[in-house]
């Protein structure tokens, strides 16, 4: 009978408030019982002899005891062999992976080769502890970006129902002011009933549909800002692929000295220790290599000869007359 402690043959049928707690061998027993056996300390399960403690005791979730073994062996090994797709070079590591998490799950819910499974688990634990830690950083991120996500959407639609309701009240506003305006022409003016009140109705209608024009568009104006934040904020992470080509940099021009080279600019990004100056990227090295390849990139050139030169004009004393 699943309403009956195994223990003391209680039922609800005779106890309705009988209320069954499940150890963590998966066996039910009443609270009753857990009380007497179990409140001075650890002590034998009476059905399989697992030495328990009286915290170890949880409500039952399903009504059939394997389902409830099953989910929670599980969520145990999930803890643990949390790793993601993207922590595999390709698909059949990560479908060896997943292979390996099913056998582990099917030995502990079918209780085969326990000690070698838990030597398993213990032994991964230990070789990707920094992994599983990584992972469970990421899943908590992921958890609070939902969190926040629905929080974002709670607070739309509660700025969605308020300016609903104020254009509701603005809209219940407009008709009586229509309606008083109406009432107050018709007093005063002596043209026709029907037209005083089609021109009224009609000027009223203009500034609904203006006002409703312009809430639309407020409305795709914060649509359209959504949808870009949006988009930027998914930048696909693009991969960098070097250049390609037969590029000659002069690589076999020049030697970089690997003490360095005495040079008073740099002497201030050198000495500095918290990396202030070097913050986006700039290295020393790279600004020597950068002149070593100028000083080097025109060895090759012959020099300028046979071009005629330009006349040079000098004055009494001697000098050179620049050109006004």
């Amino acid at each position: 009978m699943d309403d009956q402690c195994p223990v003391c043959k209680s039922d609800r049928y005779l106890n309705p408030k009988l209320r069954l707690l499940v150890s963590s061998c998966y066996h039910k027993m009443c609270e009753s019982c857990i009380d007497r056996l179990f409140t001075l300390g650890p002590a034998p399960c009476p059905i399989c002899n697992k030495v328990l403690r009286k915290l170890a005791f949880t409500p039952q979730t399903f009504e059939d005891l394997g389902v409830e073994k099953e989910v929670a062996i599980r969520r145990r090994v999930a803890k643990e062999f949390n790793k993601r797709r993207e922590d595999f070079v390709d698909l059949r590591a990560y479908n060896d992976y997943l292979e390996e998490v099913e056998d582990i799950a099917f030995n502990l819910i079918n209780e085969i080769d326990i000690p070698e499974t838990e030597a398993r688990i213990a032994r991964y634990r230990t070789e990707n502890a920094a992994l599983i830690e990584l992972n469970i950083q990421r899943e908590e991120a992921y958890v609070q970006q939902l969190k926040e996500q629905e929080e974002a959407e709670r607070r739309e639609r509660e700025i969605r129902a308020q300016e609903l309701r104020r254009e509701e009240e603005e809209e219940r506003e407009e008709r009586e002011k229509g309606r008083r305006e109406i009432i107050d022409k018709l007093e005063t003016s002596s043209k026709d009933a029907a037209k005083v009140v089609a021109k009224t109705r009609a000027n009223a209608l203009k500034r609904s549909q203006a006002r409703s024009t312009s809430s639309s568009q407020l409305t795709s104006n914060s649509q359209l800002l959504r949808s870009r934040a949006a988009q930027s904020s998914n930048v696909p992470d693009l991969p960098h692929v070097p250049l390609q080509d037969n590029y000659y940099a002069y690589e076999d021009r020049f030697t970089m000295r690997p003490e360095g080279y005495h040079d008073f600019l740099s002497e201030a990004v050198r000495k500095d220790r918290e990396g202030i100056m070097r913050g986006g990227g700039y290295k020393v090295e790279e600004a020597w290599e950068r002149a070593l390849r100028s000083a080097v990139a025109a060895l090759d050139l012959p020099p300028l000869s046979g071009l005629p030169q330009p006349p040079s004009r000098l004055d009494q004393s001697g000098d050179v007359v620049m050109a006004s």
